[in-house]
């Protein structure tokens, strides 16, 4: 049934009217593509003066914080120490910035020589200065509501790349650009992805040699991963590997084409899902660049479906390079070496995560040998020779049901049940894993790596051949797995006590813990270490803490708003040491996940927060999540057809407003918006597009109106249910006043 164009303004109306916060962007992202003019204030005489010497030297200069993960190394670690044990009582906030976009920020800011560049949400860049927080620069490259409909995981973007008076950004809808660090005009921007496919990019991009390196995400939509690299002054392409084979395996032209053909092609089959979705592989995240082997390190990401059965049927080879770290020369691209932590992957076991280089006592005679060190996310810690990819250690850092350790050959040892799925299987880590995107520390002084952990598992589930559901995801498993219909009284608690978290410090050399601190909400943000001897961690549950570096004894707090997952990251600007954190509501598991958390918070905006001793300032209060928590509409259809809409739901919804339609706040709660309220403004949103602009295209092209009612039906039987719990109060309106909205 097609809905007529005056149905469609009552029901945008209605929605007006009734308060419903969809989801949020700028009016004018609908200019997808269109570069708005730099809105400078003031300008700085500092221009990202940042050579490939000076970049070497980082440690030289502490005060500054040059690259994303704070030097070349990525240990983000600090030698400043104004901050310590001594001084941390008078640590307080002194500026707060407000990036004036909801949604979740994930950056850590780049410092050099006075002026902060930073990004947040929807690729937005920001030049501050450092001492005060005054905006000198923004740049909004325009992404549109559509394009935020390709991502897997928000909006989100984890920084940028400063070289020789230039500032790089990855774009959210796949382009790189070039900015002039003084005023933040375009000087260069390519597309680097085909954008009729749903790539993303939301890592930072890192530049050495006069290049400048990205890639890219999306294998749970269906992609083909890769890295390019270009020139920085030009933008010229210097070289691109491809991660996984030539859906036909043949050469593509790039600097991949010798090590797959050799190496790469025969670990594939030669039909499945990967020849027509790409097969994944996308570098979405770590991208290290190695001075000493003059050699780039990538963290490559899993498979394309997830399922291998339909990724690769008539195959049984280890799907190279999926879920590997692998080297590759830094001036031509060509293969160096590489090491695959899960053969075959099938549990969305991405080896995408932070990677650090350091020098370890672990040479002949304990003489320092140089290693990449890694947590991925199926559990295993990896420590591996940097200049020859050999695997020295690979131990567990958190309970596991896949695999019980590695072979001699440096595969892990599998659970058989966990490979074959027969039967449902609990797996863990699940796919958030052991450790995501957080990044990592490395403390020489205490020789400990903090890790940000999680604890979150999933049912794996085969899907049902005779029973399929559509889904704009191509996981190839069946995603309602022990989704009840109606949730039980207690069965949110005990969802809840299902996940967790902890600050963990890892001994590299001893291959074990040495102390960890326990939190009930996974996905914490990053770390930061600095050598007074303390870690500085934010929390989801809103604040920034100091730990002991040596016992994990918590020593500081100060509250934050926005739900931060974010590292912190600190310098140093006329003899006075700064600590920054990006605070901002979203990500996965803001996104996903709402069911962890016990109440919904407003969609905050992302903020740039610093403190400094003597700070006097403070934050906003909370914004306070207003919905009305009251059904709008009667319950409809039976329970089959609720059925249906929650499987539906789960194959194509829960991935921006929360499984089992719970939202934590980040994009609004089903349940008790007013789209429910008659089919009417349900259809405007889900088949008439009526809300693109703002990131909710049509589901039209992909779903029939019998099914877009099976999840209107669905998400009203949650609201019920939430009632019936006494989660929520029962509308005031009588069953005729709903069916007139």
């Amino acid at each position: 049934m097609t809905v007529k164009i005056m149905p469609i303004m009552a029901a945008l109306a209605a929605l007006i009217a009734l308060g419903c916060a969809e989801e949020s962007t700028d009016s004018d992202a609908e200019n997808a593509g269109a570069a708005a003019p730099p809105t400078a204030i003031d300008s700085s005489p500092a221009a990202a003066n940042v050579s490939q010497a000076r970049l070497i030297a980082a440690d030289e200069e502490p005060e500054q914080w040059m690259t994303y993960g704070g030097s070349y190394d990525e240990t983000r670690h600090s030698t400043l120490t104004k901050i310590n044990r001594d001084t941390l009582a008078d640590l307080g906030i002194g500026w707060v910035y407000d990036m004036k976009k909801p949604r979740g920020v994930e950056a850590t800011p780049v410092v050099v020589d006075g002026v902060m560049y930073v990004s947040g949400s929807w690729s937005v860049v920001y030049a501050l200065d450092a001492r005060t927080g005054k905006e000198l620069w923004t740049y909004d490259p325009k992404v549109s509501g559509e394009d935020a409909a390709k991502g897997c995981c928000d909006v989100v973007n984890r920084g940028v790349a400063v070289y020789e008076g230039k500032v790089f950004v990855g774009v959210f809808d796949g382009r790189l650009e070039a900015l002039d660090a003084k005023t933040g005009e375009v000087l260069w921007s390519n597309v680097t992805v085909d954008q009729s496919k749903p790539y993303t990019i939301t890592g930072a991009p890192r530049a050495f040699k006069n290049k400048v390196i990205i890639g890219n995400g999306g294998a749970e939509l269906g992609v083909r991963g890769y890295v390019t690299a270009y020139d920085t002054d030009t933008g010229d392409l210097a070289w691109r590997f491809y991660t996984v084979p030539n859906p036909n395996k043949e050469p593509d032209g790039a600097a991949s084409d010798d090590i797959l053909a050799r190496l790469a092609n025969d670990t594939w089959g030669d039909t499945g899902a990967w020849t027509t979705d790409g097969g994944g592989g996308t570098v979405w995240d770590a991208i290290v660049y190695d001075s000493v082997n003059d050699q780039v390190l990538l963290g490559i990401g899993n498979g394309s479906p997830w399922n291998p059965t339909l990724r690769d049927p008539d195959g049984n080879g280890d799907n190279l390079f999926l879920s590997s770290i692998l080297a590759v020369d830094a001036d031509t691209g060509a293969y160096r070496w590489h090491y695959q932590t899960t053969p075959r992957d099938m549990w969305d076991y991405t080896a995408t995560q932070p990677m650090i280089l350091a020098d370890l006592p672990l040479g002949e005679g304990n003489a320092p040998r140089r290693v990449v060190m890694q947590a991925p996310k199926n559990g295993f810690f990896y420590v591996i020779d940097a200049k020859t990819g050999e695997l020295i250690s690979a131990d567990a850092f958190t309970d596991m049901t896949w695999a019980t350790g590695v072979d001699e050959n440096g595969r892990p040892i599998e659970v058989p049940a966990a490979r074959q799925l027969n039967d449902d299987m609990v797996v863990l880590p699940g796919p958030t894993g052991a450790h995501n995107w957080h990044p990592m520390s490395y403390s020489e002084d205490t020789g400990l790596v903090y890790i940000p952990t999680n604890i979150w598992p999933l049912i794996y589930s085969r899907p049902d051949p005779e029973n399929t559901v559509k889904s704009n995801w191509n996981i190839g498993y069946r995603v309602d797995a022990g989704w009840p219909l109606t949730i039980p009284a207690g069965g949110i608690e005990d969802m809840r006590s299902m996940g967790g978290g902890s600050l963990l410090a890892w001994d590299p050399v001893k291959g074990e813990a040495r102390w960890a601190v326990p939190f009930p909400v996974p996905f914490n943000g990053g770390t930061l270490s600095v050598a007074s001897g303390l870690v500085f961690q934010a929390h989801k549950g809103g604040e920034l803490v100091a730990y002991d570096a040596e016992t994990g004894e918590r020593v500081w707090s100060h509250g934050l708003v926005g739900g931060p997952g974010a590292a912190p990251m600190t310098y140093e600007v006329d003899g006075e040491q700064y600590i920054t954190i990006l605070s901002g509501w979203g990500s996965t598991i803001a996104m996903v996940y709402g069911v962890v958390f016990e109440d919904a918070v407003g969609p905050e905006m992302g903020r740039v927060i610093t403190f400094k001793l003597g700070g006097q300032e403070t934050l906003p209060k909370p914004l306070e999540n207003g919905i009305a928590r009251t059904p709008k509409s009667e319950p409809l259809g039976d329970d089959a057809l609720q059925t249906k809409g929650l499987r539906l739901f789960a194959a194509n919804c829960q991935w921006c407003h929360g499984a089992f339609a719970i939202s934590s706040g980040v994009l609004p709660d089903l349940r008790w918006s007013a789209i429910t309220a008659t089919e009417a403004s349900w259809d405007a949103v889900l088949r008439e597009g009526a809300l693109t602009t703002r990131g909710m295209v049509s589901f039209a092209d992909r779903l029939d109106k019998e099914e877009t009612d099976a999840i209107r039906a669905y998400v009203v039987r949650q609201a019920w249910n939430a009632q019936a719990l006494d989660e929520a109060d029962a509308p005031k309106a009588t069953a005729a006043d709903m069916a007139a909205h």
